[in-house]
Order: structure tokens, then sequence, then C-alpha cells
């Protein structure tokens, strides 16, 4: 039997471990959670805490510069053990689904995406270096390495290539990368815009390898990355971004209609770096190849759309999917 702990006798009362004692008449086994967390804490057994409190832990030790460079909180948030979720393709995937498929281009096979494909308008912004690691969980959490991974996501005015006013004829803001032997792929491109009824966002579809980006349906999974909210609010302020910081303020992770069933507790990016030399985005994606994707079905309650904001280069034509 595991011998009950005697509080220490100080100046200032009794005492666990250097810590006063919450309740100093009670025993320190029954000093509440609290008390228990703090002495978790200073024996460097975080880890113990998996599955209650593990992710309340992480997540307080965010840290948050005047940049707009978030740290260890995201980081925490896309390495849980949880498969990433399934979620919509929105309504401007581009990928044949829904008619256009910038997947039938020649020049798909790109990291820089910001320009259109051979020739066009290239988008402007903050610049954005977005890596996807992708994680069998059928191989040991091994790297995925060798499967093709579209990216595609909206300009600074909240517009999608190929789809909004003005753009239909532009592919910009889409490629396709193979994933190395890390099971990453990297992409250039611009901070995306928040536009009404979404939070800033990033999609992505994998795929087994690059001969199946032909059909959609051999995505093996479609999902979002989340952004996280400083320093989206910190690209807002520029010029370019007008909209966005209006737009952001009247959604959050939790009513958002793709990220809002777990607040995109693994879909929550790790953003480093400054508007003025760029961000650094990184996101892990753990793909189990066992279960059935859903080929970017429509979450409950909307396509996971949302209207871009207005003011320029947003708004999808009259005849556009609204799933």
């Amino acid at each position: 039997m595991s011998r009950i702990p005697e509080p220490d006798s100080t100046p200032a009362g009794p005492a666990y471990e250097g810590r006063l004692l919450d309740r100093a008449d009670d025993e320190v086994v029954d000093q509440g959670v609290a008390f228990d967390l703090r002495t978790l804490i200073s024996r460097r057994n975080i880890l113990s805490l998996i599955g209650v409190g593990a992710g309340a832990v992480a997540l307080a030790a965010c840290a948050t510069d005047a940049s707009g460079s978030t740290s260890t909180s995201t980081a925490t948030a896309t390495t849980s053990t949880g498969e990433i979720p399934d979620e919509t393709a929105g309504p401007y995937p581009g990928d044949g689904s829904n008619g256009v498929n910038v997947l039938e281009e020649s020049g798909i096979v790109r990291s820089d995406i910001r320009s259109s494909i051979g020739g066009g308008l290239t988008a402007e912004g903050v610049p954005m270096t977005f890596t996807l690691t992708v994680l069998d969980m059928n191989n040991n959490d091994a790297p995925f390495a060798d499967t093709a991974v579209y990216v595609w996501h909206c300009d600074a005015a909240g517009g999608y290539s190929m789809y909004s006013d003005g753009i239909e004829e532009e592919t910009y803001l889409r490629g396709v990368q193979i994933a190395d032997s890390a099971g990453q792929v990297t992409f250039t491109s611009i901070y995306p815009a928040c536009y009404t009824g979404r939070w800033p966002h990033i999609h992505f579809e994998v795929y087994p390898d690059v001969d199946s980006i032909s059909d959609a349906a051999n995505a093996i999974s479609t999902s979002q990355a989340a952004l996280p909210e400083n320093t989206s609010s910190t690209v807002y302020k520029l010029a370019g971004y007008e909209g966005s910081t209006a737009n952001l303020s009247q959604v959050t992770l939790d009513n958002d209609n793709v990220f809002g069933d777990d607040g995109g507790a693994l879909q929550l990016a790790t953003v480093t770096g400054d508007v003025t030399s760029g961000y650094v985005v990184n996101l892990t994606a753990r793909v189990d190849t066992t279960t059935t994707p859903t080929a970017g079905s429509s979450p409950d309650g909307g396509g996971g759309g949302g209207t871009p904001p207005s003011g320029g280069g947003g708004t999808p034509p009259s005849d556009a999917p609204t799933q």
C-alpha cells in the first residue's frame, strides 16, 4: 500500500514539496485537483495526464509575440493522436468534382502556387510557406511518402481562382506536391483572407500517388488547415486584406461550420514568422486508409464555403455550387 505523504511544517503553515497546502487542515492527498496538477507538473509527469488534462495544460503554454507569431499551443494541436477529420472540399475545389478541373493541367505539380499555370495573374499578399506532414496510421505513423497532396485556398480578397468574378480564368493558389521520405510537402503561397462565414483556412486533398489525382474520388483524405487567430488578426490589418478583420470578428473556431465540431483541435496549424519576412505554417495530418473517405461531403448545416468579402475579387458566380 502506498504511504500517504506527510506535509512539511513551515513558518507559513503546512506545505508539500515547498508549496503551501490549499487546505491546511486536510491531508496532502485531499488538496484538490489544482494542487494535484501543480504537483504533477513539478515532477515533470505531465505526459501522465493524456486523455484528461494534457490538452488543456499544453494549450496553456501558448506564447504570442507582437508580430503575431505563435508557438507551442498550435504545435500541440497538430501532433494529436487522432485521424485528421475528413471535411468538405467546399464549393470551389477545382478538382473536377463540380466541373472545372485544374488537376488536368500539366503544370499543376509545383511548389510555388502564387501564379496561374502557364501565365496570367499572380496572387499578391503576405508571403506564406505551408508544409503538411502526412503520416500513415496503418503503418505505425510512418511518413506517408509518395502520396500526392493537392492544396488550394482563397486569395487576399477572399476570391477563389477558377470560380470568383474576374478570376474565373486564373489558376493561382492551387498546386500539387509529392510527399518526400519524411511524408512532407511544402508550398510557397500567400496568407489567405477571411471571408464571411468561415474561419481562415487552407484546403487539401491527399491522394495515394500522383497518378490518382485525375479523379477526385481517389482522394484518401479531404481536410482543411485552420490558421490561428492572432496571426490572422495581424495580417488582416494590412492593405489588400480589406474586409477580413470584420469577417474574422464574426466567426470563431467553435462556431465555424467546418472546425466547430471540436474547435479545430486536430487541424489548427503551427505558425511562426512575421508580416515582413512571411509566415511558416505547419500541420501534421494522420491518415487512416481503412476508413471510408467522404470525398469532400458537406458538414451538417452548410457547404463550408462561406461568402467572400465584398470589395474585390471575391464574389462567386451566381451558378456556383452551394455544397
